[in-house]
């Protein structure tokens, strides 16, 4: 099916929406689960604190908080309780409410949940087809009159779906992960209608149909099997998928990798037996398939006694007192204000959120920061800039970073940045990767272009996303409308698999974007001095609606050099509304006219 005709402001138009009030649990659902016991080790260093007038210990496990709510198959009126968050959530773009929602093993009949802004829907078994729901989880787009473009913020993991008509709709923008699951049928991408649609990210799963992209511009699907896959519109990127489309861009425009040179899946909550536990699936290399394919993710199990459980009310003090006594970290649904950084310094520390929490950073401080070690795991959590401009949100490795992590890397996986949108918030740089090795699977790091606070000025933010450590490998890269460069990478040994990019639409002037005597800022920049780099499948789309005269040199600016490699390119004006000259450096077309037609690069050099 082709492409429906694009908005150029597909954006821009957007409702602006208040902060909404916290919202309360739906009523008659089990909440949490019991409470669980500290770890016993706990009582030495409590009182080893007490003597020493050091802050107390930090109980370790405990319940899930008011936000999380579990159901098995026994609870009564599961179907009410979806409906009354989806009714809380459907339109709360820039809300506070936030919402996990969580299966225990089992089959459960006749259930659609349909999946709102900050809701976060999983099952709670060791693998997938532990959770069977015999009927839909949806994402569709009546809200914003059948345009999907702002569907953000949401997700799915961790079960088996038979859809009700044979075909589960998930028609997501960015920020939406659709992780760890079977759908014994047919995946629909795109609104009901056929409306407009800019996503999306598949990880670890099996749809036994075809997954129909539609009117989707632009898709990554990483380490998963399919029945196959309907159609392309721009940028359509497979790694390590059975039943992929063969290599083909630019018609159709399908970029196809037989496997994925390094991935480790997201840590996840699940049940063993009847505590809580994070389970941490092992590294892969060369990775085709699902994880589970074998039964069972491969990795280990870490009790809930081993985690602080962030919740309502805790300070950035407390936290990090939890990271210095060796605790992880669980953070519920929820908005955190910190006013010092949260510093992970220890091996193998796992920070994972569910639900979509918060962090807020207050008096312009970094978000959270790692040291450089091994095997740091951030998942699952939201950075949205403060008021007083951070220099940083998220740094991984300290500046000069220099350690080797290949056989243990960090991962960031669905970490999410907000500059503006849910109000006034600055950020110089939104995430710094200084240590080398890390994986960078799944990112959306956005620069409002609507809600409250936004403004060239208002949201300042130069840099997206700025690369320094060597080999780091980003899989599923969003990145978009920063006030210089998008992307700036300087670490030797980069790879990237799947790029989305639209530049600020609200540079105010062609002198407002000059970058010396290269007209506009590029949406990825590859350091002079870097003698090796690769990338596949890559797109950046620009829409000066503020001045459509704009034109900038190109999407990509990279040393012309044969270590550094580029596959299938391509650069987008939406619309007419401005214009690229060239697709990377000087080579590739510009783009012209009114027509969103793409110009492509299929090789470079």
């Amino acid at each position: 099916m082709q492409q429906p005709p694009l908005d150029p402001a597909r954006e821009d138009g957007s409702p602006r929406l208040s902060r909404r009030a916290f919202a309360a649990a739906a009523a008659g659902a089990v909440l949490g689960s019991a409470f669980l016991p500290a770890a016993t080790a706990g009582a030495a260093p409590r009182a080893a604190a007490r003597r020493a007038g050091a802050a107390p210990a930090v109980t370790a496990g405990g319940d899930l908080g008011p936000n999380v709510i579990v159901f098995d198959p026994s609870t009564a009126n599961i179907q009410g309780t979806l409906d009354d968050i989806f009714h809380k959530q459907e339109s709360a773009q820039f809300g506070t409410g936030r919402y996990a929602l969580l299966f225990k093993p089992g089959t459960y009949n006749g259930l659609n949940a349909q999946i709102g802004f900050y809701t976060s829907i999983a099952g709670l078994g060791r693998n997938p087809d532990d959770v069977q729901i015999n009927g839909d989880v949806t994402v569709d787009a009546g809200w914003f009159n059948g345009n999907a473009t702002q569907n953000f913020w949401r997700s799915v993991e961790n079960m088996a779906l038979t859809p009700v008509s044979g075909e589960d709709r998930w028609a997501v923008a960015q920020a939406a992960p659709f992780r760890r699951m079977h759908i014994k049928g047919g995946l629909n991408l795109a609104p009901n209608g056929y409306g407009w649609a800019s996503g999306g990210y598949i990880a670890d799963s099996k749809v036994d149909g075809t997954v129909s992209p539609y009117s989707q511009q632009q898709w990554y699907t990483r380490d998963s099997q399919i029945g196959g896959w309907g159609n392309g519109v721009w940028n359509m990127v497979f790694s390590g998928v059975d039943g992929a489309p063969a290599q083909s861009f630019p018609n159709p425009p399908y970029t196809t990798l037989d496997t994925t040179p390094v991935s480790r899946e997201k840590p996840y909550l699940y049940l063993d037996g009847d505590d809580y536990a994070v389970f941490v699936p092992s590294l892969r290399t060369n990775a085709r398939g699902v994880s589970w394919a074998s039964g069972s993710t491969p990795g280990t199990s870490i009790p809930l006694s081993q985690f602080y459980v962030v919740k309502d009310g805790a300070t950035a003090a407390t936290i990090n007192q939890a990271l210095s006594q060796g605790l992880h970290l669980l953070f519920t649904p929820g908005v955190y204000h910190v006013d010092q950084t949260i510093n992970v310094t220890k091996a193998n520390t796992v920070v994972l959120g569910i639900g979509y929490p918060t962090i807020i950073p207050d008096n312009g401080v970094t978000a959270v920061q790692t040291a450089d070690v091994d095997g740091i795991r951030l998942a699952g959590f939201l950075l949205d800039a403060g008021t007083t401009n951070s220099d940083y949100l998220l740094r991984v490795g300290p500046a000069g970073a220099s350690a080797g992590h290949a056989s243990n890397p960090t991962t960031v996986q669905d970490v999410f940045v907000r500059i503006g949108g849910a109000g006034a918030g600055k950020a110089t740089t939104s995430m710094e990767i200084n240590a080398s090795d890390t994986i960078i699977d799944h990112t959306w790091i956005w620069r409002a272009d609507h809600g409250e606070g936004v403004g060239w000025d208002t949201n300042r933010a130069d840099y997206g996303l700025k690369v320094n450590g060597a080999n780091v490998l980003a899989t599923g890269l969003f990145v978009e409308h920063f006030n210089k460069y998008c992307v700036q990478w300087s670490g030797e040994g980069g790879r990237t698999i799947f790029f989305q990019n639209e530049l600020a639409y609200d540079a105010p002037n062609q002198a407002a974007i000059q970058n010396g005597s290269t007209a506009g800022y590029a949406a990825y920049k590859v350091d002079d001095a870097v003698n090796t780099h690769e990338a596949w499948g890559v797109g950046s789309y620009c829409n000066f609606t503020s001045d459509p005269s704009i034109r900038v040199d190109h999407g990509f600016e990279v040393p012309q050099k044969s270590g550094v490699k580029f596959h299938d390119a391509l650069v987008v004006s939406l619309g007419g509304v401005g214009q690229y000259n060239h697709v990377i450096n000087s080579t590739g077309g510009a783009t012209s006219g009114t027509d969103t037609v793409p110009s492509n690069v299929v090789s470079f050099p």
